[in-house]
């Protein structure tokens, strides 16, 4: 049984205690050294918890128990260079770490103080080894708040939460009337996270002030391709998300909360049970949380993975036990929500960042970003990028900075051709947008959406139209099939940009998919169907030529619509080595007949049969000689 926090008196004198831990730990007073090592998905994924086991076990064959602690914490953020290990209190940070890396780490650094180089991260400019987070290109640009404490805490620690400033904020506004927490949030100019970015403190002000049963849910329904946010503040730091819960629970006179949490997320809904039962059994949840009279508690629901649910109506109905599909609003969920009562749906990052307004005020809050998007943004960086991760920026941040300064820019010496924003209700912003600020007016002036905080980016060898299909093939995939115009609309979007990518499209056809993309897009029920079009819209509006080249000239100038591409073997350069031979899958390379090259010799040169050809890419993978191209 945890220690009970029955009043305020006693949270702040516990938050005192366990401060001082948190300081003692990272500034090394307590004599001891700290390994902390990634607990994401992503990291866990490349057995960063068996790398821990080994930190344990090689800890305890030294006799270091008494020296050295290990231990996890959510997600740092720079994926493509995990699994990670931090030191404290040295702050040191060590990168792509394997088991067989474990040894090393403890005989050299923990053991003789000594820094494994080999495991630094190395600057790509300068090419100098650096050793602390902060001093790496990537986070320079970057400031935590919905992420605040990930990477830094155990989740499943209520403790070290504590430590980090978990409950200032809810402590402060419990103190506070109702109205007046709503008002702070207004004057912080907070607006969702979740896409539609409308006023958070505004949807709570809807709540109609009455003693009928009130809800606030929390939407985890993170399905957009690409997207991990609001599942690495989940397993970062759960604390955060329920404190903002119970804050905004507060503020509209809620007495439960909601967490609709994708069941693909197992590991985010584990430390969400850790900390929700931790909380319970300390009487941060319950009745009369800290002599308040404001009763509070947190129920978890799991969604089976469908898109539509991330709507907030389709999301009621499937925590009711209905099948997840959009009502026609009005009325609104702040009416007429769950079980018919007035409820207010947030999503994750929005909640996560409600106690830093709490805790330091709405002026300082309001402070950072634009005019009209006041704070910071979490983005998943993700496709052609080197610096894989997540990121949290400013906002008013450019893409430019957010693809060259923190993602490092494009791999392999490729042109930059698109950011998509807003997963499959956004749209691809080119070149010309790289110096747009980020925030929700801007973006959506330029042709995309903020959406829920997903940025693929795309280089010179992707073709637009096989993407915006993609998202096509998506929407089609999740739509709930209620109203027309997203069910059959969608297919027929679909229909035609197949018909394209297969050589066979009209000129005709992109004018249908034009009339059909605006239709959808006015006449759908909810805003799945109402920005399925947004793909197709913007990549016919910047990348027209693309179009025009796979419908007349039957070729696909990124070399990826299979029916539109050929695999062709240059003889002068082939060696006639039969690598590519050997690893055709479909017997479709064959020898020509060899022809004399000099001084007596033949050479037995190559061709690819195009009628058997699957276009699969092995030989282009085999070939040592670059002898092989796509046309």
């Amino acid at each position: 049984m945890s220690e009970q926090i029955r009043t305020f008196a006693e949270l702040e004198e516990k938050q005192s205690a366990c401060t001082k831990c948190m300081d003692e730990k990272f500034s090394g007073k307590d004599g001891k050294r700290h390994v902390v090592l990634c607990g994401g998905t992503g990291c866990l994924s490349s057995h960063s918890d068996k790398i821990r086991e080994k930190f344990s076990e090689v800890v305890k064959e030294k006799g270091l128990e008494d020296k050295v602690t290990v231990n996890q914490v959510g997600c740092f953020g720079f994926c493509s260079q995990g699994p990670f290990v931090k030191i404290y209190p040295e702050d040191t940070l060590y990168r792509m770490v394997k088991i067989e890396d474990v040894e090393e780490i403890v005989e050299s650094d923990l053991i003789n103080g000594t820094v494994v180089e080999r495991l630094l991260y190395v600057d790509p400019q300068t090419k100098e080894k650096i050793t602390k987070q902060d001093d790496i290109e990537f986070y320079k640009k970057q400031m935590r708040i919905a992420l605040h404490a990930c990477g830094q805490i155990d989740p499943e620690n209520i403790d070290e939460a504590l430590g980090a400033g978990a409950f200032v904020g809810l402590a402060k506004a419990l103190k506070m009337d109702r109205k007046a927490v709503i008002q702070e949030v207004l004057d912080s100019g907070l607006r969702g996270r979740g896409g539609a970015g409308f006023p958070t403190g505004r949807k709570w002000s809807f709540v109609p002030d009455t003693d009928e049963p009130k809800y606030l849910v929390c939407n985890g329904d993170e399905g957009d391709p690409g997207a991990f946010m609001d599942r690495s503040i989940l397993e970062g730091n759960p604390f955060s998300v329920i404190e903002g819960m119970m804050i905004g629970g507060y503020a509209i006179g809620a007495e439960n909360g909601y967490f609709y949490v994708r069941a693909e997320y197992p590991i985010a809904v584990k430390r969400l049970q850790i900390a929700i039962k931790a909380m319970e059994e300390c009487g941060l949840l319950g009745d009369d949380i800290l002599g308040s009279g404001f009763n509070f508690r947190v129920h978890i629901r799991l969604g089976a993975g469908a898109f539509v649910c991330g709507e907030e109506t389709a999301l009621l109905n499937s925590i009711e036990g209905k099948r997840g599909m959009p009502r026609p609003r009005p009325p609104f969920p702040a009416i007429k929500g769950l079980w018919g009562h007035p409820t207010c749906v947030n999503n994750v990052e929005t909640l996560a960042t409600v106690p830093y307004i709490m805790r330091e005020g709405a002026a300082k809050f309001a402070s950072i970003g634009t005019e009209k998007s006041k704070g910071t943004k979490v983005f998943a960086l993700g496709g052609k990028i080197n610096n894989v991760g997540l990121v949290e920026v400013p906002m008013g941040t450019t893409l430019r900075e957010l693809i060259y300064d923190i993602g490092g820019g494009i791999p392999n010496g490729k042109e930059f051709k698109a950011i998509q924003t807003g997963g499959p209700s956004g749209g691809c912003l080119t070149a010309k947008n790289l110096d747009t600020q980020i925030d929700y007016d801007n973006l959506i002036a330029a042709g995309s959406m903020m959406g829920s905080g997903g940025a693929i980016v795309m280089d010179e060898d992707n073709c637009m139209v096989d993407v915006a299909k993609f998202y096509m093939e998506f929407i089609c995939d999740e739509s709930c099939g209620k109203c027309s115009p997203c069910r059959i609309g969608t297919k027929r979007m679909l229909e035609i940009l197949t018909k394209i990518t297969e050589g066979k499209g009209t000129m005709q056809d992109l004018e249908d998919l034009k009339e059909l993309a605006v239709n959808v897009k006015t006449n759908s029920l909810c805003g799945l169907g109402q920005t399925a079009p947004n793909p197709i819209l913007s990549t016919m509006n910047s990348f027209m030529d693309e179009y025009i080249a796979h419908i007349q000239d039957k070729k696909c100038p990124a070399h990826v619509c299979k029916n539109l591409m050929s695999y062709v073997i240059d003889k002068d350069k082939c060696f006639g080595c039969k690598m590519c031979q050997k690893g055709c899958p479909a017997n479709a390379i064959h020898v020509i007949e060899p022809e004399y090259i000099g001084e007596g010799k033949k050479l037995p040169a190559m061709y690819i049969d195009a009628n058997a050809c699957v276009k699969c890419g092995a030989c282009i993978a085999t070939c040592k000689f670059g002898a092989i191209s796509k046309q």
